[in-house]
């Protein structure tokens, strides 16, 4: 006997992850309601695909409005909890809040929240290799919200929620626009001319493709009845050793062995930090390009059997296609509108109730 789909609200569902976890969700038939600030404009929907053909409830809220959250989850199953200010203004003041409203949300479903976790809740007194039962000493102010975010969860167990912490490096694919790739390596809707890299040389990073990432996200909600109350796991990615690996498949992927790469001006960040918010954010993680710290995977291999793992090259190539960054004779209609990019209109939009 087939089991009913499950439901899924999406906070974030605008942004990198919450639209890529969204769109693995979809294809596994999942029903999907998505709490945004403005509803989409549906006039500027593209064809709905197959894989698409269950329609998303677009429900307008704000995150930070608790009744908003308790309206668009009522009877749940999962809330995404993907959702960060725009430009990180005001970070520090909005995430808890909102991390609250998600958390009452769940208790009151007796749901499970998902929360994509970072390395910045950990210090240099566990680097370079870290596993789940690190202790988390973190050394910034942003870390430190994370952690409170972690602790949080945590006692949210104690009042019936359910939690899964996936734990990666820094994101990128061709949904994720606020990140490393996207705003510093290279520049959207313009061919590679330069990358910038930020990393000190021969210095180990850690990336996290964001298919990669949701699909392993959706293969651990389908083994709900396996998962602890408070779950976590971290996401192995691709570790690039020496800082080269990713630069090469930028490379590779403009079919240009010679682009040149400068190193990132660090420099010029600290005076405009100032007056620009998100490069404050950006200046206070720097040192996590300065040293290796690298997310041990054991854990999710021993569950899963396998961590769900697109080859480098293959990943950069789509992100860049996406970004229309590569060279014109290599841009087909494939690469702009392949299923490899998310769509946000996959299907009617219907308000929430």
């Amino acid at each position: 006997m087939a089991t009913a789909p499950k439901t899924a609200l999406i906070l974030g569902a605008n942004g990198g992850i919450g639209r890529a976890v969204m769109n693995e969700l979809i294809g596994q038939d999942w029903h999907i309601r998505a709490l945004v600030r403005a509803l989409p404009d549906i006039s500027a929907a593209p064809p709905v695909s197959p894989q698409h053909a269950r329609p998303i409830d677009w429900i307008e809220g704000d995150a930070l409005n608790k009744h908003d959250v308790l309206r668009a989850a009522e009877n749940i199953d999962v809330i995404i909890h993907a959702v960060n200010p725009p430009g990180y203004r005001n970070w520090s003041t909005y995430v808890l809040p909102m991390l609250d409203n998600s958390i009452a949300a769940t208790i009151a479903n007796r749901a499970r929240i998902v929360l994509p976790g970072t390395v910045y809740n950990y210090g240099p007194d566990v680097f370079p290799d870290i596993d789940e039962n690190a202790p988390q000493n973190p050394k910034t102010r942003k870390g430190t919200i994370r952690t409170i975010m972690e602790r949080r969860l945590e006692n949210a167990c104690t009042k019936g929620a359910r939690v899964l912490i996936l734990r990666a490096g820094d994101f990128f694919g061709p949904t994720a626009k606020n990140n490393w790739f996207s705003q510093g390596l290279i520049k959207p809707d313009k061919p590679v001319k330069t990358i910038i890299y930020p990393g000190a040389k021969n210095t180990g990073h850690q990336w996290a493709y964001l298919p990669d990432v949701a699909e392993t996200i959706c293969r651990l909600l389908a083994c709900e009845n396996q998962l602890d109350n408070f779950a976590r796991f971290h996401f192995g990615g691709h570790w690039d050793a020496s800082g080269t690996d990713m630069i090469n498949a930028i490379r590779t992927a403009c079919n240009n062995p010679a682009l040149p790469v400068r190193r990132f001006p660090w420099w010029l960040i600290k005076p405009a930090t100032l007056f620009v918010p998100f490069l404050r954010e950006i200046d206070e993680m720097k040192y996590l390009w300065r040293q290796p710290v690298r997310l041990n995977n054991s854990r999710l291999r021993t569950f899963l059997g396998e961590e769900p793992h697109t080859p480098l090259e293959q990943a950069v190539k789509t992100t860049l296609a996406a970004f229309n960054c590569l060279p014109k004779h290599m841009h087909t209609a494939k690469s702009a509108n392949s299923g490899d990019t998310y769509s946000p209109f996959p299907g009617p939009v219907r308000p929430g109730q």
